[in-house]
């Protein structure tokens, strides 16, 4: 297990991204961009971004306006709708494709719908920067910047084992399993992250999954929503759990973590180890009330700005840095990529985690 960063790293490595160094020893470059001689410093620069279902989108697309502006670029910030996201989401690119965007900086709605798109944004010469969600099944995806995903798995894995053995010394534990959207390509790489960690001990019997759902497409949330994992979970207590506690959940991210704490609650039963992903400000405020267990602080600033910072030494005419030039295969290709470390919160260091984030540290004290 990696070793958790300090608040002095994470602002080593919010300073690395901003200057668009490599956190990793694997600083090859990376990308076919076919724009890639340059382009004016006021160029148009689109960002599609899903529907708002977290805070953190919410978040990043006033930061992208924002970013964009002071570098001096026009900013094309478009959010899918809630109802017809993926097409919303489509005709968006099409649109920035021909307003003549030389920069197309996508949060995927459906990762694996996009394909046509990104193939017209690149013939258009566009470079096209997947951004936190990777883009399936296309040659054209020049550049992923996110958190390291599958790490973000293996800190929630860890968390739940760990809060587990705060509360009783010893096993068996009785846990469930959520994961995200299936039409999130991120979902897996989180859930197979966990699975990582706690498959040995679902093995030697540590963890018992009480209602035998393993299988991630008996565990996803559709749409990530609150409602879905809610109701999913009201089904396990009924169906599993009359008279039995169950201790642990493993949640993929904090708005399905507090929706499983509600369930609990209304069934009358304690709350157990719930982990989370995301650092929302209600989720902050259960950790601290000692409800939810533990959260995953992938600070948007810095994702944001990483993505800025690409997009100015583009540009250039240069090619951006990148730290892992392996691990993302696509289906088409190995998608340079530019990832950040992940870092768990608890109640413990949720003080030092937040210490500089002006939104989330009041909640801490």
């Amino acid at each position: 297990m990696r070793k958790l960063l300090t608040t002095t790293a994470i602002a080593a490595v919010a300073l690395m991204a901003l200057s668009g160094c490599s956190t990793r020893t694997d600083s090859s470059g990376g990308g076919d961009a076919s724009a890639a001689a340059g382009f004016a410093a006021d160029s148009l620069i689109g960002v599609a971004l899903p529907s708002k279902t977290s805070e953190n989108w919410v978040l990043a697309g006033g930061l992208f306006e924002d970013g964009l502006k002071e570098a001096g670029f026009k900013g094309d910030v478009q959010y899918a709708g809630a109802s017809t996201t993926v097409k919303d989401q489509q005709d968006q690119i099409s649109a920035m494709v021909t307003k003549g965007a030389k920069v197309i900086i996508i949060g995927a709605a459906d990762g694996g719908q996009l394909g046509t798109q990104v193939k017209a944004a690149h013939d258009a010469g566009a470079i096209v920067i997947a951004y936190d969600r990777l883009i399936l099944n296309t040659a054209d995806l020049d550049y992923y910047v996110a958190y390291d995903n599958f790490n973000v798995g293996e800190l929630q894995g860890q968390a739940l084992l760990d809060g587990l053995a705060a509360k009783k010394p010893a096993g068996p534990y009785n846990i469930e399993l959520f994961s995200g959207s299936s039409d999130d390509a991120n979902s897996a790489v989180f859930f197979n992250g966990a699975m990582s960690v706690l498959q040995p001990k679902i093995d030697d019997g540590t963890l018992v999954v009480g209602s035998g759902q393993t299988d991630i497409k008996q565990t996803a949330t559709a749409g990530w929503k609150a409602e879905n994992a809610q109701s999913r979970m009201d089904a396990l207590l009924t169906s599993t759990y009359g008279d039995k506690t169950v201790d642990g959940v493993l949640s993929p991210n904090d708005t399905l973590a507090r929706a499983v704490i509600t369930s609990v609650k209304a069934a009358g039963k304690d709350i157990p180890v719930v982990t989370g992903q995301d650092s929302e400000a209600e989720s902050v405020k259960s950790i601290m009330a000692g409800e939810q267990y533990s959260t995953i602080n992938k600070d948007t600033r810095v994702l944001v700005a990483q993505a800025i910072d690409m997009v100015k030494v583009l540009q250039k005419g240069d090619t951006p840095e990148v730290n892992d030039t392996k691990s993302y295969d696509n289906g088409k290709k190995v998608v340079p990529a530019f990832l950040l470390p992940p870092v768990i919160v608890t109640k413990d260091n949720a003080g030092e985690a937040y210490a500089n984030d002006p939104k989330l540290s009041p909640l801490t004290k």
